[in-house]
């Protein structure tokens, strides 16, 4: 099992390239070979996932009842909003320009090991959605993991 961790500054080339962060390269399953898969975040971040962790998640997602409409969108939601993505060999891959949109990056990304996938936020994005209030994050901490 793979283990995401830390935050990491990163730049993207005018091109929209990312060189995935060295930390975060060597941490990635051999069996997923150069392929990830990038995803629409429901915040506006990006989520990147090892081959073998997006599988798992993709049979979930594909087994729902097609005749339910709200799984239906789910689906919809999920599949229109991912890619796969190939790591060349220094490492750098290519953010499709709607999911650059999406997590409103331009040229500054941070990006943050989330224990089995990775998230790409604009910095200023982050910064507002997670916070950095101590006290905030002892209340949530307390009220889910408590017991």
């Amino acid at each position: 099992m793979n283990f995401f961790t830390s935050e990491f500054e990163c730049k993207i080339d005018a091109k929209g390239r990312l060189v995935l962060p060295a930390k975060i390269k060597s941490t990635l399953p051999e069996s997923s070979g150069n392929e990830l898969v990038i995803r629409k975040g429901f915040e506006p971040c990006l989520i990147l996932y090892p081959m073998v962790e997006y599988k798992k998640l993709h049979s979930r997602i594909a087994g729902l009842n097609e005749f339910n409409p709200e799984y239906r969108k789910i689906q919809r939601q999920f599949f229109s909003g991912s890619s796969v993505v190939e790591l060349d060999g220094t490492g750098r891959f290519l953010i499709p320009k709607p999911m650059m949109n999406h997590a409103k990056l331009e040229r500054d990304a941070l990006v943050v090991g989330m224990g089995n996938k990775v998230e790409i936020w604009n910095p200023k994005e982050y910064k507002i959605h997670v916070g950095d209030d101590p006290e905030e994050f002892s209340a949530l901490a307390q009220k889910y993991l408590d017991g």
